[in-house]
């Protein structure tokens, strides 16, 4: 057995979710979480049937984003593995819609970084042991960096007033 390393390229304005589920009615369930969620969300989604016809279920409302999930989902073919691609929404939206799905088992990732997910493949099947999700930590933010983050979370609505005073 060895691991492999499927590569996914992050999209200008998209994000990327996915982690493991278990029952064909997954792929229904997240379309509908994801629409309920967020009223301008653009998404597809595609998951990995791990019996009888092993086939890649998918849905969603954006072409683009269905092709994209429907082929990094069969590249990466792992039993009861699911990929989103969304836009005009961030993750934060939607995580607490798509862990509620009853049969959705495990988030292994949400982000827009590049992403690594790895893979190990016996005469079973594959399995996705885990992901590398964007780059490794280059220090701790100072003061400089710290303003910045307060700005940058009230620049697009997600805290109030004018953040930290420094």
């Amino acid at each position: 057995m060895e691991i492999k390393k499927i590569k996914i390229e992050p999209i200008e304005g998209v994000n990327m979710i996915c982690g493991y589920t278990h029952f064909i009615k997954t792929a229904e369930d997240l379309y509908e979480a994801l629409v309920n969620a967020h009223s301008q969300i653009k998404f597809g989604l595609a998951f990995c049937e791990a019996s009888e016809k092993c086939l890649v279920r998918y849905e969603g409302n954006d072409q683009q984003l269905v092709d994209l999930a429907k082929d990094y989902a069969y590249k990466i073919g792992a039993g009861h593995f699911f990929i989103i691609f969304i836009k005009n929404a961030f993750p934060i939206n939607v995580l607490d819609r798509i862990k509620a799905c009853p049969e959705i088992v495990r988030i292994l990732c949400a982000t827009a970084n590049p992403v690594e997910i790895l893979l190990v493949e016996d005469e079973q099947g594959k399995g996705v042991v885990g992901v590398i999700d964007g780059y490794a930590s280059k220090g701790i933010e100072d003061a400089k960096a710290r303003k910045e983050r307060y700005e940058f979370l009230r620049k697009i609505g997600y805290k109030l007033g004018t953040g930290l005073e420094i």
